[in-house]
């Protein structure tokens, strides 16, 4: 029998010292639901944000301690199936956002889902592409609240992140103490007004530690590409750390020439937004594994 954890059990900051709603092995397949962003709040275009209560909002379903997994160790999570639900919201906040100093109208708009597509103002129809926004492991200090990106994951509103991929990150304690949630059923690179697709879902997943020790985590694979994943305070902050974190894994783990790597991340590479409206911005540097199998290296 897969063991289910519930979207009743939620957190709202990764930190050490959190107690662990449940512990699974290495390799065992999982179900997790999420709530949305706004942990169900949002049900009607009558719905503001004006209304919401703040303390419940980017709730993450977990943590779950992972069997065998010792702090440091590089912890890869499987995303085998993603499911969302049967209708999204999305909203405009005045002063917020990448556009919030323009927009002065607070709004709410509900898109349903249409088999493989959702429906946003009965106009426009969108293919679905699933994605999982806040997912990530506890760090070794502190206290990230569940809205904030950084090192050990968190919101980093990666449109890789989705069924198929696979995501890296080293666990800052021992189990992990892995959690996710702000489910979209679709979102484009930026996360323009501070929301995509925002629904409630489930994902299933497995969990393993890989033998991949200085890789350079978050870290993304999927079936075409790898990509570093970095948040800062600026875009150009975040833009530098993501290169200069593929550049290491080029070099130091897939071992090709610096030069080479350079002028071939510059040749078929590609540096993307994956969220510029959190505490922290969020880029990505993506890297074709056909170049990746060219050199002879793949990862385990």
């Amino acid at each position: 029998m897969t063991t289910k954890i519930t979207r009743d059990n939620v957190f709202f900051a990764f930190q050490p010292g959190l107690q662990p709603v449940a512990h699974i092995r290495q390799g065992e397949e999982i179900v997790m639901e999420t709530h949305d962003c706004f942990e169900g709040q949002i049900r009607t275009q009558n719905d503001l944000v004006d209304n919401l209560d703040w303390n419940h909002v980017n709730p993450a379903t977990g943590p779950v301690y992972v069997e065998g997994v010792k702090a440091g160790d590089i912890l890869r999570i499987d995303l085998l199936n993603m499911e969302v639900g049967k209708q999204s919201s999305m909203v405009t906040i005045p002063g917020e956002g990448a556009l919030g100093d323009v927009i002065n109208k607070m709004e709410t708009t509900i898109l349903k889902l249409d088999g493989k597509e959702i429906v946003f103002k009965d106009l426009i129809r969108a293919p679905i592409k699933p994605m999982i926004g806040v997912i990530g492991v506890a760090p070794e200090t502190g206290k990230v609240a569940t809205g904030t990106p950084g090192p050990h994951g968190g919101n980093m509103d990666c449109g890789l992140i989705g069924a198929g991929s696979r995501v890296y990150f080293t666990a800052g304690v021992d189990g992990a103490l892995f959690g996710a949630g702000d489910f979209h059923a679709a979102m484009g690179d930026g996360e323009i007004v501070v929301c995509g697709a925002e629904t409630s879902g489930e994902f299933r997943f497995k969990a393993q530690v890989v033998p991949l020790p200085g890789l350079p985590t978050p870290f993304v694979e999927t079936a075409d590409v790898v990509a570093t994943i970095f948040s800062a305070a600026t875009v150009d902050e975040a833009a530098d750390g993501a290169i200069h974190r593929m550049a290491q894994f080029l070099t130091d783990l897939a071992g090709i020439p610096l030069n080479d790597a350079g002028m071939l991340m510059s040749l078929v590479g590609g540096l993307k937004f994956c969220q510029v409206v959190d505490p922290l911005k969020t880029v990505r540097f993506e890297f074709p594994k056909k170049v990746l199998a060219d050199y002879g290296y793949k990862l385990p």
